[in-house]
């Protein structure tokens, strides 16, 4: 049985997912994922070592390298940038502008953030953590 993405739903696209298994997929999608990261974060209004933490523990100095040249990143960074994109994009559908820019770092009580802000709550928890709030805030967008 030959399964498809459904059609006319918010997340599935006709586009296949870029293979990022590949090193030259890695190369072409590094320069555009790390401009889109570093634009998110700064209006999110994030430090440095909070940019570095949600990369997955880069250096202060590779990170300040990235903001210049983006080199070759890895699956794990490519995942976590994929998630925040998503997150961004998610908050901008549900939320006025301000509003959605603010979301991350303000203390949110849903049960998942027990009173903290997203922000922590994904740099705790990684990638599993990204993929939770994605995974909250497309439930919202869906009316769940």
């Amino acid at each position: 049985m030959l399964i498809t993405a459904p059609q006319n739903i918010p997340g599935y696209g006709s586009e296949a997912a870029a293979d990022i298994s590949q090193v030259k997929e890695r190369e072409r999608l590094s320069q555009p994922a790390l401009d889109g990261f570093f634009r998110i974060t700064n209006l999110w209004r994030l430090s440095a070592d909070q940019q570095a933490d949600l990369l997955g523990g880069v250096p202060r100095s590779s990170l300040y390298r990235m903001k210049k040249v983006a080199g070759t990143r890895s699956i794990d960074e490519l995942t976590r940038i994929s998630y925040v994109v998503g997150i961004y994009k998610a908050l901008h559908s549900l939320l006025p502008r301000d509003l959605a820019d603010e979301w991350m770092t303000r203390p949110n009580d849903n049960l998942l953030f027990g009173g903290k802000t997203p922000l922590s709550y994904v740099l705790r928890g990684g990638i599993p953590g990204l993929q939770q709030v994605r995974t909250l805030l497309d439930a919202a967008l869906s009316g769940l």
